[in-house]
């Protein structure tokens, strides 16, 4: 069953301030058109900017992913991509009128909420997901960073961190399936540690930090009170209530699981890896992950996408068709010369794969072209036509009663020459439901898994028999 995009049925706003800038801001998630994916656009700028969630365009990782285009900045990506990815939304134009996303309460569950209180709106494009077809490994050695992606049939993640402190020893999160993320992960909260504080307040980040939206994790018995104090007045709290009963977490915090810190870890890859484009199908496990690590290895999956987009698509024509000759003759009303499907491998909801086979017999070859046969070119469309229209016959009851008319093609390309002894597979999918007996599809030819053709078509299905 083929899985639709969706986008959520109407916009939501927050309200509340930049973590790092300390800026108060207004961001709004709107709903975005099929194949739209995730954008940020900076409504308080001139001509406001548009910034795509691309891991090509992060600039900066130090606590947070920035991402810049044409000099327009937002920062702290992170928390509303996990959100949105990870409650499986496809498109979604997120607009903001200052620098920074709200920091919220440190985690995505405010985000979540006010999704799944909206709901989702299913929409017409199929959704097109990266299926990792082999182990990738990275690592950065100096630092300890270490990511793997593995093929699996869904998204799930596993993360190890290990940061040598009294405080936060070694922890692992994992997630089986994206649908736990609401609850397993989306509520979990940024962490930073108390040692972390002087440096982060003196490199203007943290100006919006408060202890009701990060935790703060303490590792000494002997901090004083003075030095809690002199802390919330660098950061600009003096008014700020501060206290911590040794070890542990400042202001006793309580958290929402034992392992709060490694699941907020799993969280921000979610958020950075949704920068590659395209829904994940494969296991990733990250050793020490933080935003620069997780946006590097996003590249390395981008890359990965590139190759195997380029890589020979396999198709095994030698199981027995879903449609033998036999059966498409009580299909359609072509006959020799002019049939030229041979068999059906398989059809589901919105593809099909026929196959054509090209042999010297092939009575074009007396003329096109003698001592040079080359297959033609508009056969080869007309044998993708026949495939489409195989699709649509196969969607209605007492297919011999109706015919097929080409109403339009668009987007032909011919990659190379198709010769005799080639075993053509035509690969098609619909572009847009079938409506009124329109049927707008788009194809690929393959031979020896390799792209010859490509083209979009429109045709309709008429009943004209009795």
């Amino acid at each position: 069953m083929s899985e639709k995009q969706r986008t959520i049925k109407e916009a939501i706003v927050f309200k509340g301030v930049g973590l790092h800038t300390g800026e108060p801001v207004t961001m709004e998630i709107c709903p975005a058109p099929d194949n739209h994916g995730y954008k940020f656009q900076r409504v308080d700028l001139e001509n406001q900017p548009i910034i795509k969630a691309d891991a090509d365009l992060v600039v900066a990782t130090d606590r947070g992913t920035t991402l810049e285009f044409q000099g327009a900045r937002v920062y702290t990506t992170e928390h509303v991509l996990a959100a949105l990815y990870g409650m499986e939304v496809d498109n979604a134009l997120i607009k903001i009128d200052g620098p920074e996303i709200p920091i919220m309460d440190g985690s995505s569950l405010p985000f979540v909420k006010e999704i799944v209180r909206v709901g989702y709106q299913e929409q017409e494009a199929t959704r097109d997901y990266f299926i990792l077809d082999e182990n990738v490994k990275w690592e950065d050695t100096e630092k300890g960073i270490e990511f793997l992606a593995v093929p699996d049939n869904g998204y799930r993640i596993t993360v190890m961190v290990d940061y040598n402190s009294p405080a936060l020893g070694t922890q692992h999160a994992a997630i089986y399936n994206i649908d736990a993320f609401e609850k397993e992960i989306a509520p979990c909260r940024t962490f930073c540690f108390l040692r972390e504080l002087e440096f982060l307040a003196s490199n203007n980040l943290i100006k919006g930090g408060d202890l009701d939206n990060a935790i703060v994790l303490v590792e000494r018995n002997d901090v004083s009170q003075e030095e809690l104090n002199r802390l919330a007045k660098l950061l600009g709290k003096e008014n700020l209530t501060v206290n911590y009963d040794g070890i542990g977490v400042l202001n006793s915090l309580k958290l929402q699981f034992e392992n709060e810190p490694a699941r907020h870890k799993l969280l921000d890859i979610v958020g950075d890896l949704a920068l590659i484009g395209k829904p994940i199908k494969a296991h990733i496990l990250g050793a020490r992950p933080g935003h620069s690590g997780n946006v590097r290895f996003a590249k390395v999956l981008k890359e990965q996408i590139k190759k195997q987009e380029k890589a020979a698509r396999v198709f095994d024509v030698t199981t027995d068709p879903l449609y033998n000759i036999n059966d498409i003759e009580r299909m359609l009303p072509h006959r020799y010369p002019f049939l030229l499907v041979d068999k059906v491998m398989y059809i589901t909801d919105d593809t099909i794969v026929g196959v054509k086979n090209i042999t010297m017999n092939e009575p074009i070859f007396t003329g096109h072209f003698p001592g040079n046969p080359v297959f033609p070119g508009v056969l080869q469309i007309e044998a993708m036509a026949q495939v489409g229209g195989i699709f649509s016959l196969s969607k209605v009851d007492d297919p011999h009663l109706y015919s097929t008319y080409f109403m339009k093609i668009d987007n032909v390309k011919f990659k190379q020459k198709v010769l005799p002894g080639d075993t053509i597979v035509f690969e098609l999918k619909l572009l847009s439901p079938m409506r009124r007996g329109l049927v707008h599809m788009g194809g690929t030819a393959f031979v020896n898994g390799k792209a010859v053709m490509e083209a979009e078509m429109l045709a309709q299905v008429i009943k004209d028999k009795e």
